[in-house]
């Protein structure tokens, strides 16, 4: 069990985001790439990123690592971009911008005196989905998106794929134990002490029957872009930060519970177009299918569990931190008042009507 003494995982969660003036940054940007543009700060929840403008036009992401994260996790991720742009270069996914070196990432020693890398990728244009009207047909695009990118990943290897310490990983929840005491309220600390004990008792045990791999991991609807005249179309797939080699139906998993919230009029319809789409395209084995369910419930469970540990430690970014906190607790109580069977047959309404 990995608590928050496991040395990457402290770090993670206890070393604040870079902030680099972004006049340093611009300096930066153009001794290291040769482009001189202006620079605004995007949001992050560990690492530095700002969006760099060139005079001509061309958009960048420019990324300053959180100094907690090692080096072979950065070039994994770098990898994974690559490899992408490769093996399918149609997907909609940023592409690495080298420095003026021919490097893929270069060393920055931040005022502080602690080293970390910086990296950046082009930028994509388009919308975020959380912006745009929510449709069918929007729903049914991001599952159809997210089944050809772990496509494109099946055959990608790296050596940290299987790196420890990211706490976003619904295959290991159980890990995650000992952040029930930041949890206040004393209801809402049972609720997730249940959904913690309904996934070590019917999920961990079939977890290593499933198919395993490198997954996006993030799949949300502020990590999907789709074109501004047409919010069917989807155009960038962002914030490969939280990749991992973990179960396949995790990442269906992760990715329909956001599609998930206890106000709908029907909250299981959303996740079910999205997950019927996604199996359309790459099919879900029966194995996968029993427990993709417990799964999207179990993200909704990490979520209140980090972001209530984290708020409290970092206020100055309460705000983006607790962004899916409420949702993920209205889901909780939600699925609390039904059965693991019924829960299933709702989500794969589509599935099984397929």
């Amino acid at each position: 069990m990995m608590s928050e003494n496991h040395p990457v995982a402290a770090a993670a969660l206890s070393t604040a985001v870079p902030s680099l003036a972004l006049d340093e940054v611009r300096a930066l940007v153009n001794r290291l790439y040769g482009i001189d543009g202006s620079v605004k700060p995007l949001a992050g929840e560990r690492d530095q990123n700002c969006r760099i403008e060139s005079a001509d036009g061309r958009r960048y992401v420019f990324k300053i690592s959180n100094p907690s994260e090692p080096v072979s996790v950065v070039d994994f991720q770098i990898a994974a971009l690559e490899h992408i742009a490769r093996v399918s270069p149609h997907q909609p996914v940023p592409r690495v911008v080298r420095t003026l070196g021919g490097s893929t990432r270069d060393t920055l020693t931040l005022p502080d005196g602690v080293q970390t890398t910086v990296r950046m990728l082009t930028y994509l244009n388009g919308v975020q989905i959380r912006e745009t009207p929510r449709t069918a047909a929007q729903r049914r695009a991001m599952g159809t998106v997210l089944a050809r990118l772990d496509l494109a990943l099946r055959d990608f290897t790296h050596p940290a794929a299987m790196h420890e310490g990211l706490l976003w990983n619904v295959s290991t929840a159980h890990q995650l134990i000992d952040k029930l005491d930041a949890i206040v309220d004393g209801p809402r600390r049972k609720l997730a002490e249940s959904f913690i004990t309904r996934f070590t008792e019917h999920v961990l045990p079939r977890l290593d029957s499933v198919r395993a791999q490198v997954i996006h991991n993030d799949y949300h609807l502020y990590n999907v872009l789709v074109a501004p005249e047409d919010h069917e179309r989807i155009v960038g797939i962002i914030d490969f930060g939280d990749m991992v080699h973990a179960p396949l139906v995790g990442e269906v998993a992760t990715a329909a519970a956001f599609q998930m919230t206890g106000g709908d009029d029907d909250p299981f319809e959303a996740p079910a177009q999205f997950v019927g789409a996604y199996h359309d395209t790459l099919p879900l084995t029966d194995a996968e299918l029993e427990i993709v369910t417990d799964l999207m419930v179990t993200r909704h469970l990490i979520t209140v569990l980090i972001t209530e540990w984290r708020a409290a430690r970092y206020p100055e970014n309460r705000a983006y931190i607790m962004k899916h906190n409420p949702a993920a607790w209205e889901v909780l109580s939600l699925m609390a008042d039904l059965s693991r069977a019924e829960a299933r047959d709702r989500l794969l309404a589509e599935v099984r009507r397929g």
